[in-house]
């Protein structure tokens, strides 16, 4: 018999059925036994005879087969449940090391993430990354409904996109080469192509020795590059339709996961936007804040997103305008010292860097060489600016850190399949 899957037994009231998924909980009676199993769709109640399974050794967390009966069963919470006739054990499960069948899995993160197939099992550790595969398709789907082309860029380069140490390097036969910090390089090439419009989504690297709960040292990156733009504005314009689109398609798509951990959607307004030394400014007057420098901290960042909600009832604040020694050499100079850039904050945190990019070789060349880089290690980057390259800007947005806000988590590992960080290289 064909599998069927446990939202599909509704309709299969009185037939017989083959279930296949792992034991949830094991409630033994003096007259019957209570299996609850679990598949990707969800859980059911199964039924069975103790003498069914007087020689089958069964614990929680195994992987069977069951064969039976779909009945009505008023005292169940869904009205009914599978009698079982038939069980095979498929794969037993050793003793686990905690539990997993509790409302809430209260264990350390760093026992969750050492055993991660494990507490992935968790009715409240899955939906985050069902979400957050709602997310990547979403983003896919605007933009391709936008114009924009799918890329796929090297993730082996020979330099830096930022022109900075904080790099992996690995052997490359003969020579050295890098992990990527970014497909930045790429996309532009790609713009320039004649692609004009074009969106990643990719791993990402970043050599630094940082341990805090919202960095990681690969990540996921969705990147996004458009070519004939007037200014960063545009870029910025984009992005309010696209996150629109996305907590949209979120709240409809996802609305099960959403109800289990308990989370509502954030509606995206038409994003405020502050340059930065406005910004710094209202933290000195509001909060008594100071910086040493044309730069937000962690602190500032949520003291700023806090006076902004406060103000307008965003969650969401684009800081513009940072200066040219905050932001890499191929980013649009603004008058004298600060930028075409910006960052999006969310409840605090950034999530999106981006803004316009250098299309000018002459001037990209000599921000090089006023950041003390030299042109020659950018060669092949550089070319393109000479055969034609338009105006152009993109952004990317970290998803880790989308998704860790969305859902409120405290620490970015949460919203990572398998975190890599300065600490963790398995499982």
């Amino acid at each position: 018999m064909k599998r069927v899957l446990v939202e599909e037994l509704r309709s299969l009231l009185g037939q017989e059925v083959v279930v296949k998924g792992w034991i949830y909980r094991i409630r033994r009676l003096s007259q019957v036994t209570f299996l609850i199993v679990r598949d990707r769709t969800g859980t059911i109640q199964v039924s069975v005879d103790p003498a069914l399974i007087a020689d089958v050794q069964i614990t929680t967390e195994s992987v069977v087969e069951l064969h039976g009966v779909v009945k009505p069963e008023p005292r169940s919470k869904i009205g009914y449940e599978v009698v079982a006739n038939q069980i095979n054990v498929l794969s037993l499960a050793d003793p686990l090391p905690f539990n997993i069948n509790g409302e809430e899995l209260n264990i350390p993160l760093d026992l969750a993430l050492d055993n991660r197939v494990l507490s992935l099992r968790h009715h409240r550790v899955s939906p985050i990354f069902k979400i957050q595969a709602v997310l990547v398709q979403t983003f896919q789907d605007f933009l391709s409904r936008e114009g924009f082309v799918q890329v796929f860029t090297p993730k082996i380069v020979a330099s830096g996109t930022e022109g900075g140490t904080e790099l992996f390097a690995i052997e490359y036969f003969e020579d050295k080469a890098y992990l990527a910090q970014s497909p930045q390089f790429y996309k532009q090439m790609l713009v320039g192509a004649g692609f004009e419009r074009v969106y990643e989504v990719g791993q990402v690297y970043r050599a630094e020795k940082h341990a805090t709960s919202r960095h990681l040292n690969e990540y996921v990156s969705l990147d996004l590059e458009m070519g004939f733009i007037d200014n960063e504005h545009d870029v910025m314009n984009l992005q309010n339709r696209l996150l629109k689109y996305m907590f949209s398609a979120m709240q409809e798509r996802c609305a099960k996961e959403l109800e289990i951990l308990g989370i509502v959607v954030p509606e995206v307004p038409e994003i405020p936007r502050i340059a930065l030394e406005e910004a710094l400014k209202l933290l000195t007057e509001e909060y008594g804040k100071t910086h040493e420098e044309l730069d937000l901290d962690p602190e500032g960042e949520r003291l700023l997103s806090k006076a902004i909600l406060e103000r307008t009832g965003s969650e969401f604040v684009y800081v513009t305008d940072y200066p040219w020694n905050k932001r890499p050499m191929y980013t649009m100079p603004k008058g004298e010292h600060s930028t075409a850039s910006f960052d999006l904050l969310f409840r605090g945190l950034e999530i999106t860097t981006g803004g316009q990019r250098i299309h000018d070789r002459a001037l990209l060349e000599a921000n090089m060489l006023k950041k003390g880089l030299s042109p020659q290690d950018f060669a092949s980057y550089l070319s393109n600016f000479s055969i034609g390259m338009p105006p152009h800007g993109g952004l990317a947005i970290g998803l880790e850190r989308l998704t860790a806000q969305i859902l409120g988590l405290t620490n970015i590992r949460e919203a990572t399949l398998f975190p890599r960080d300065r600490h963790r290289l398995t499982p």
